[in-house]
């Protein structure tokens, strides 16, 4: 299971509050996971340089095909600035169709909770995948 580990871009103030971001990702195929490991390579590559980064890790489950992310930000407007810059940008919308499914979840944190732990954001984004569900069942 290759692991990027948690590594600080930027150092957090010494208290506070950060913005948490994780996600699950699964690719539809087998054939779609080294496009997909490369595409998330220069996107961590990116992250390491991003203005109000305070930390990041990703997990690479190939064989599964599947993918998370872990992060934490000054606040929501420097993530989306992450997201809305290149090459981000263009990698979202260039995997949209080697997509099977995608999961995010949104918490904040203490800065004295730094680096944040895979345990943590993997029982989120179970709630968060159950809570997608549920509403797609209300939806239905």
């Amino acid at each position: 299971m290759p692991t990027l580990p948690w590594v600080t871009p930027n150092p957090a103030p010494p208290y506070g509050q950060v913005v948490v971001m994780a996600s699950r990702f699964e690719v539809r195929s087998l054939t779609d996971v080294p496009r997909f490991f490369l595409k998330s390579l220069s996107a961590w590559r990116q992250v390491r340089s991003a203005s109000g980064a305070f930390g990041a890790s990703l997990i690479a489950l190939p064989t599964q095909r599947t993918f998370f992310t872990l992060s934490a930000w000054e606040n929501r407007d420097a993530l989306y600035a992450y997201a809305r810059a290149e090459p981000h940008r263009s990698i979202m919308t260039g995997l949209r169709t080697t997509m099977r499914t995608s999961t995010f979840t949104f918490w904040d944190a203490s800065v004295e909770q730094l680096p944040l732990t895979w345990d943590e954001a993997k029982r989120r984004l179970a709630e968060q995948e159950q809570a997608d569900v549920i509403e797609g069942d209300t939806l239905a």
